[in-house]
């Protein structure tokens, strides 16, 4: 039975850098399920016709990692039809053997809510504001408040809202580097398979 990650939280928290690191690591494979929905947008037309026909190299799109990117992947996420038809894709690679890291805003708690490890990564608004403009060379005012409003719609959506899973080990990177965040996130994956 493969081992499974789970990692969620909030945009520019710092859970895609822990997810690939770790899967580095332990030598598993990685998902960015947040790739999906942003594919799943900039393929446009119907949303659930482009969820139902996404392939992996749609994940390889030019823009996928675009602030509009991320406030469409938010929208259509909402689509109950969308998420469904996303979910098998993500089971499909949780399923891989020797193990997966997955990380999105759902994992935990829908996607994968028997994985081993679950990680329910978070930072401060203005540190995640500032990273994000940093990363995308935008003004940190206007990446806050983007990031208030998504999290806002991502926190109160019906469907699969953003929020840890009860046994979700919460690691709070608004104060560590990447090596320390990355270093906690290490441990914990060890102290649960054991060495």
């Amino acid at each position: 039975m493969p081992f499974i990650i789970a990692i969620d939280g909030p945009a520019a928290s710092g859970k895609g850098t822990i997810a690939r690191a770790l899967a580095r690591h332990f030598g598993f494979h990685h998902l960015d399920t947040g790739l999906l929905y942003r594919a799943t947008g900039a393929l446009g037309g119907d949303a659930v016709a482009a969820a139902r026909g996404l392939s992996p190299a749609d994940l390889q799109g030019e823009g996928l990692r675009s602030a509009e990117a991320g406030q469409a992947a938010s929208r259509i996420a909402a689509i109950p039809e969308v998420r469904a038809a996303l979910v098998e894709f993500q089971h499909r690679f949780a399923a891989q053997e020797p193990g997966a890291v997955l990380d999105g805003r759902d994992i935990g708690t829908v996607i994968c809510p028997d994985a081993a490890v679950k990680l329910y990564v978070v930072a401060s608004d203005e540190v995640r504001a500032e990273r994000r403009a940093a990363e995308l060379g935008a003004d940190p005012a206007e990446m806050l408040a983007q990031l208030r409003e998504r999290d806002l719609r991502d926190s109160q959506r019906a469907t699969a809202p953003l929020r840890p899973a009860d046994d979700a080990v919460v690691l709070d990177t608004s104060r560590l580097s990447i090596d320390e965040a990355v270093a906690r996130a290490i441990a914990e994956v060890a102290r649960v398979r054991g060495g």
